[in-house]
């Protein structure tokens, strides 16, 4: 029961962390309705990292695996910036919007990385705190 809750506060925790980066993301670049696909993304992120950090908990050496799924989540997610900076780069000079390119792609990658970096810290936290616990009970 100690995972789900876990679990569950991390999915509020991540996706108020991640909706609000998103949120000042678009505050300061002055964003319109282009800016619900970045929302969109960040609650999806929420979920799907939800349901990977719940199922990492569930192996016997939990800790090791929670670290990797967060360093291979924050790679994967700054590798998709790198790509889509790149492509924006491959783009014909007369067709890269600058304005309107890279606030995208930085509200789709900034509030994901958020979301994966406190997801994980809360999930540690809360996973070290049960180890003490069981150990002292033991």
């Amino acid at each position: 029961m100690r995972i789900f809750f876990t679990s569950l506060m991390a999915f509020f925790l991540s996706g108020l962390a991640g909706g609000l980066v998103a949120q000042q993301l678009a505050v300061a670049t002055h964003a319109q309705e282009e800016y619900i696909l970045v929302f969109m993304t960040s609650v999806l992120v929420t979920i799907v990292a939800t349901i990977v950090f719940f199922i990492a908990q569930l192996f016997s050496n939990a800790p090791t695996i929670i670290n990797w799924v967060a360093l291979c989540a924050i790679v994967l997610f700054v590798l998709i910036g790198f790509g889509l900076i790149g492509w924006t780069f491959s783009q014909p000079i007369g067709k890269r919007q600058w304005g309107g390119d890279l606030p995208i792609i930085a509200g789709l990658v900034l509030p994901s990385l958020a979301t994966v970096l406190v997801h994980w810290l809360f999930v540690r936290w809360r996973l070290r705190r049960g180890l003490v616990k069981a150990q002292v009970g033991a």
